[in-house]
């Protein structure tokens, strides 16, 4: 099973994206890949939690963090906890370009979600990459253009 957890910020974003991912042309994917969307609760989580509380919550859990662009604000920002705990083992966090896009846009949202399940599907070679950026590569899936 493979869990993804949205950021604070942007769960009613990812509920939508995942609804979307759970009906065609995403489902057979969603599926095999053993999809679930875990919330703060779930993984023992407040929403007051440090980033890198966070952080190392979704590692201890193995759960892919969604996030949109974080900065870096210091010792306890996501960036800095990335740089300085990052493994060759650590799970990437996916950061999402435009949140409001992802919420709003259905052509945005297909290439965030084939971005994703790309990279969910290489998983291993991606591993200790520290952030990987949605919607990635400019990959439109045949039958989506």
């Amino acid at each position: 099973m493979i869990l993804l957890l949205a950021d604070i910020n942007i769960q009613r974003h990812i509920e939508i994206m995942t609804k979307r991912m759970q009906a065609e042309p995403w489902i057979e994917f969603w599926n095999h890949l053993e999809l679930s969307l875990a919330s703060f609760a779930d993984l023992g989580l407040n929403p007051a939690d440090s980033d890198a509380v966070l952080w190392h919550r979704c590692q201890q859990r193995r759960a892919f963090l969604l996030t949109n662009n974080r900065n870096d604000d210091g010792p306890e920002s996501l960036e800095t906890t990335i740089r300085t705990c990052n493994t060759p083992h650590s799970l990437p966090v996916f950061t999402i370009g435009d949140a409001e896009k992802l919420k709003n846009e259905h052509e945005y949202s297909d290439r965030v979600i084939w971005g994703l399940l790309e990279y969910l599907l290489e998983i291993d070679n991606l591993m200790g990459t520290g952030r990987l950026f949605l919607p990635g590569n400019d990959y439109t899936h045949p039958g989506l253009e």
